[in-house]
């Protein structure tokens, strides 16, 4: 079965953690000892049932304030596809935790609460989705048991929201009315809403298409780990361990070892300890080469024809992730996968606005949220696609040198 990755947005209250605990609940993903401890803090909370928003919000902080405060994590699956849920933050000083979680997702499901429209919030997760070149954008238009169902309500807000997915040319754009609290149109169909004849929320996203067409996308293959056991049964192995990140490889391939760009073939291909004719996407593999290479922990193996970028000056968007600001000619750490290497900010173009997308020039230091162009240098050679052709080898991340925390999400040009 294939993965779906979607993150949920909105504003506070709009209920994403209930509707991600409704799709865990409806669809029997709940384990029983999960269960009994969910029904024993909801009790403790107020006496209206079950809270499902518990199941995500897991700080002590988020189920005091019944607030989302960091990103979390959920996992489910139905006979048809198995999904990685990313409950993203409400408030506007999470930005950051938002945009690192769609990052890594395929689709965004944003909330709106019938009783309030699009509001800013939306434009602002809609403009993220724009940013981060979401395929796939779910509308799902949530409490419509406090409009008492009401198709006007419904076409309303769906008509406000196609004025700003025109703006922002998101390519597919979905709607659903639903009730996360009751369930209308999440698992099952509501008969509360008769006047509506599209799918529900999970059916859609069972079905949805998902790029997966391995013989399509760019191979690209990095080295994590060389195998080099010298022992006298394996005297001269040596194989490169990695992940396939895209694409698919065959015994005989002919392949370019970059940055050093140097041409050779696959001799052999491992997985799994078995020695196999090709491997494609998301496979761990051990490659195999014919020639003699010094090829290290980071560097790529890409089909000959169709070959990544390899510079040491690249152009970045850059979601700014730490309270100590980001300046002209700081230096960091750049990390690309398994790749690190030292960078230096040689030049910031301009701010994003994240309400607006417009283009602000900059007088002043970047702060904690903010979304920036750059310019910036690496010590060597970086191999890369940009970020709006693969998300894999388009993104990396900013690390501080001296505390090693992560400080800036990048997406490359």
């Amino acid at each position: 079965m294939d993965i779906l990755r979607f993150i949920t947005a909105g504003s506070v209250d709009d209920g994403k953690s209930t509707l991600i605990g409704r799709l865990l609940y409806d669809s029997k993903n709940i384990l029983i000892d999960q269960l009994e401890a969910l029904e024993k803090q909801s009790k403790n909370k107020n006496e209206d049932g079950i809270d499902l928003a518990i199941l995500t919000d897991g700080l002590r902080a988020e189920r005091e304030q019944g607030i989302t405060i960091d990103i979390a994590y959920r996992y489910f699956s139905t006979p048809k596809r198995k999904f990685i849920i990313a409950d993203a933050p409400g408030h506007i000083q999470y930005t950051r935790n938002m945009i690192t979680g769609a990052s890594n997702s395929q689709l965004i499901v944003i909330l709106i609460d019938a009783r309030q429209g699009v509001i800013e919030q939306t434009r602002r997760h809609s403009i993220i989705a724009s940013l981060l070149k979401m395929k796939n954008v779910v509308v799902a238009i949530n409490k419509m048991d406090l409009v008492e169902y009401s198709e006007e309500v419904y076409n309303d807000i769906k008509a406000q929201y196609q004025l700003v997915a025109q703006k922002l040319g998101l390519p597919n754009v979905n709607y659903f009315p639903i009730s996360a609290f009751n369930g209308d149109n999440i698992v099952e169909k509501s008969d509360r809403t008769s006047w509506y004849s599209g799918p529900t929320l999970l059916d859609f996203l069972e079905n949805v298409e998902i790029n997966q067409d391995n013989e399509v996308q760019k191979p690209r293959f990095q080295v994590q780990y060389v195998i080099r056991p010298q022992t006298e049964e394996l005297h001269d192995y040596r194989g490169y361990a990695g992940e396939v990140i895209s694409g698919v490889y065959k015994k005989g391939d002919s392949i370019t070892v970059l940055p050093q760009n140097i041409q050779t073939k696959i001799s052999k291909i491992e997985t799994g300890g078995k020695e196999v004719e090709s491997v494609f996407t998301n496979q761990p593999a051990v490659l195999h080469v014919e020639d003699h290479i010094d090829i290290s922990r980071g560097d790529f193996l890409v089909k000959t024809d169709d070959l990544p970028k390899v510079e040491n000056e690249i152009e970045a968007v850059v979601c700014w992730l730490d309270k100590k600001e980001l300046n002209e000619g700081n230096k960091y750490f750049i990390q690309h996968k398994s790749k690190v290497l030292k960078a230096i900010i040689k030049e910031i173009e301009y701010k994003i606005d994240v309400n607006t997308l417009e283009k602000i020039p900059v007088h002043e230091s970047i702060k904690l949220n903010e979304v920036v162009k750059v310019r910036l240098k690496t010590a060597s050679p970086l191999v890369f696609d940009s970020f709006e052709e693969s998300r894999n080898t388009g993104n990396a991340v900013l690390i501080d040198e001296t505390s090693n925390s992560t400080v800036g999400a990048v997406m490359i040009l």
